[in-house]
């Protein structure tokens, strides 16, 4: 579809950030998916922070109701969804409230106008209507009467009261598109696709879509759009990937480079349910999906699945890796290979189901009975989440052990341009089955399950069912190689230690760590998971003021890297954000006895690059 012809002076500018934030039921975080989808088409790099809401129907208008959805997009490299929102698109009065903070001065604001009646203002805990008290006046505001225009526009639609005042979003969404210069294609084409057996409503989504787009041209309160260039990305194929995407397509790109099926055990969590809604699709490439009736069947069918020869996986978020702490005990003794991702958010408990934090670090190091260590890795973009995977299925197969994976909520919902990867470029996964015994006495040969490979400590993989290799396993300590049942005391140390160094072991073919800055200097930024794009961010505002300030984000948090020794040698200072109480620096600490300083934020959100930043400046004043 070709766009009108703007008359309006178009400014261009590097990036922006807007928000889009309402009731769950306004259609914000498809209003921001669109958005983004938009965005990624007109070629800008860009990165994304939905909000959900904790409560599944919290009351209409409430702030504790409030959806949001965040978008930073730029002509430049873009790490983090923005400190600050030049935009706010708020639908009611409680979205104004909660989410105002995050507006910079002079930013703009478009509200539905229509919203600020004296119930919704109580509902939002406003003494007095903003749009009329001049708190507002440091922000540029734009009162469109969105409720009363989409009406109009679909009066004669013949939907009901209720059908049109939700599409109020589609209005809002033509808007923005219209002020950012942005494409309409991509929302079309998915209305299409969307209500192509409902075509009333997909009329009125279309005409609404359009309605918004044209009335950002006519009305006169926009005197001004704005245009961000495309963004100078490596050259290839690319497209918005959430991070449940990118892990799906990783654990199915390591099933080919294998040659193995994939099982996914799983029990619905939030926000680990999306990989098991992306990997369905994926029937295609040898997927079996699996919804179990709770969180140890779903991990018990995963390692039975191992155990028969296939690529067990399976996905939970902190209080589901509780449950399943037995049965990954078992896979550590059985040494199966498992993958288990843990999709992070608040706790303790249950916490707080749809924010995100990093706060099961220690338990996916310690959190099992016994000694019963496994490879832990953690994914640090959205993007990155296809490499990860795939890696937790190389450590998984090459060394015959349960592997834990970390994201959180933050990766597992946010967007960002991904470059595709050609299916030539990714190693293979080399996987050999024993086929006959292994070991001859007496003239009698026989299968001995924990005869171990000399490199990397693996055991040897048996079918069921292949003649000549019977064999039982269980969660009873096992004599060394034989793989019966024993009780003694030296076997039993024996064996602890030697599990223990087979992980140890995967450090031999981890690559050097790479270092974000200089290889030396005043100081060093240590993260994990989410929090590279704002640590990233902060060192590079920190090196352009001049300060010796360099970053290191670990994807191998056991075993570590070896080299990380005389890496920290090179700094002054040694800095450790973290979305928790500090974790990860008492693992450093312990570990190197150097004097690793914590940085921590606890409040079910990602940091601002600022944050960091502000530590960085207080540390080296």
């Amino acid at each position: 579809m070709s766009l009108p012809t703007s008359q309006k002076p178009v400014q261009t500018i590097p990036e922006a950030t807007i928000l889009f934030a309402g009731d769950s039921g306004d259609g914000m975080q498809l209003t921001g998916s669109q958005f983004t989808l938009a965005t990624a088409l007109a070629r800008n790099d860009l990165a994304t922070l939905p909000d959900f809401p904790a409560e599944i129907r919290a009351p209409a208008g409430t702030t504790y109701g409030v959806s949001g959805f965040q978008l930073r997009f730029g002509s430049e490299h873009v790490r983090t969804p923005g400190d600050e929102v030049d935009l706010l698109v708020a639908m009611n009065p409680a979205a104004l409230k909660v989410h105002l903070p995050r507006v910079r001065p002079e930013g703009a604001i478009i509200v539905n106008a229509d919203a600020f009646t004296k119930r919704d203002l109580e509902l939002a805990g406003y003494d007095h209507n903003p749009l009329e008290n001049g708190s507002l006046a440091s922000y540029r505001v734009f009162e469109v009467p969105l409720t009363t225009m989409t009406r109009e526009a679909l009066k004669d639609s013949g939907l009901n009261q209720k059908e049109i005042d939700r599409s109020k979003n589609m209005f809002a969404l033509g808007l923005a598109l219209w002020l950012y210069s942005r494409p309409m294609q991509p929302a079309l084409d998915w209305i299409e696709q969307k209500f192509g057996k409902k075509p009333e409503i997909r009329d009125a989504n279309i005409h609404l879509l359009k309605k918004g787009y044209h009335f950002g041209e006519t009305t006169e309160d926009f005197v001004v759009r704005y245009e961000v260039r495309p963004a100078r990305l490596q050259p290839g194929t690319y497209r918005a990937i959430r991070g449940a995407q990118a892990l799906a397509f990783g654990l199915v790109a390591a099933s080919q480079k294998s040659g193995l099926p994939i099982f996914y055990g799983s029990y619905p969590i939030t926000p680990a349910s999306d990989i098991l809604h992306e990997l369905s699709r994926l029937k295609t490439f040898g997927v079996m999906t699996f919804q179990a009736e709770d969180e140890i069947a779903a991990v018990g069918a995963a390692l039975g699945a191992s155990f028969g020869g296939a690529l067990g996986v399976t996905a939970t978020s902190g209080p589901g890796i509780a449950l399943k702490g037995e049965t990954l005990g078992l896979a550590v003794m059985t040494e199966l290979p498992l993958v288990v991702i843990n999709m992070q958010r608040g706790g303790p408990s249950t916490g707080l189901p749809t924010k995100t934090e990093q706060s099961d670090l220690l338990q996916a190091l310690y959190g099992r009975n016994g000694e019963a260590p496994m490879p832990v890795i953690a994914a640090s973009t959205p993007g990155d989440c296809f490499d990860a995977a795939f890696e937790a299925c190389r450590i998984a197969l090459t060394y015959m052990t349960p592997v834990i994976l970390l994201a959180d909520g933050y990766l597992g919902t946010g967007a960002e341009p991904w470059r595709i990867p050609r299916t030539a470029d990714l190693p293979d996964i080399p996987v050999s089955f024993v086929t006959k015994p292994n070991h001859t006495a007496n003239g009698t040969a026989r299968f001995l399950p924990y005869v171990r490979d000399e490199q990397t400590l693996a055991r040897p993989w048996a079918r069921p069912g292949t003649p000549g290799l019977e064999h039982r396993l269980g969660g009873l300590e096992k004599q060394h190689e034989t793989g019966n049942v024993s009780y003694d005391p030296a076997n039993h140390e024996y064996m602890t230690r030697l599990r223990a160094e087979k992980v140890e072991r995967v450090a031999r073919d981890l690559p050097p760590t790479p270092l974000f800055g200089d290889p030396a200097g005043d100081l060093l930024v240590i993260g994990w998971g989410s929090t590279r794009g704002s640590i990233e961010a902060a060192v590079q505002r920190a090196r352009e003021r001049g300060l010796k300030v360099s970053s290191l984000h670990l994807r191998y948090l056991n075993p570590l890297p070896p080299d990380l020794p005389e890496i920290f040698a090179r700094f002054d200072r040694l800095l450790v954000p973290e979305i928790n109480n500090g974790q990860l620096v008492r693992v450093l600490r312990e570990r190197y006895l150097l004097p690793f300083i914590p940085l921590n934020k606890i409040q079910g959100l990602p940091f601002r690059a600022a944050e960091i930043e502000q530590a960085i400046l207080d540390l080296l004043a």
